[in-house]
């Protein structure tokens, strides 16, 4: 059975880092690209990064880009989002997600319907 479960969400002072991981199982982790999203309550969610398959390209949103760092595991079936100067806006829900198609990631923010298996999100408050 596919599982997808984030931890390592919690609030923090602007300026300050968090790091998110997402723990897959239940499919072949290294064949398949795997993202972070967020959402606020009452907005769309939103693409924030994305990892290839092998780990070897990476893709951001531009909100994120230069603050955010996405890394994989193989060997661990863990997907890893290192946040870091985080302000205020970065509020949200924080959601990972497994794409079983191409194993790729395209240019830019990850589009929510490229992606098929959702894990519950962990919540990510920044306070001044």
């Amino acid at each position: 059975q596919l599982y997808l479960m984030e931890s390592g969400g919690g609030s923090v002072q602007a300026g300050g880092s968090l790091r998110l991981s997402c723990t897959v199982s239940g499919l072949s982790f290294d064949d398949y690209a795997m993202a972070w999203f967020r959402q606020v309550p009452g907005k769309e969610r939103e693409g924030i990064s994305c990892i290839n398959y092998s780990g070897g390209d990476t893709s951001y949103a531009d909100s994120v880009l230069g603050r955010f760092t996405i890394s994989r595991d193989n060997a661990d079936n863990t997907v890893n989002l290192q946040m870091t100067r985080l302000k205020e806006v970065d509020t949200a829900m924080y959601y990972c997600a497994v794409e079983r198609t191409s194993g790729y990631c395209r240019e830019g923010e990850p589009l929510e319907t490229d992606f098929d298996f959702w894990g519950q999100g962990t919540q990510v408050t920044v306070s001044s």
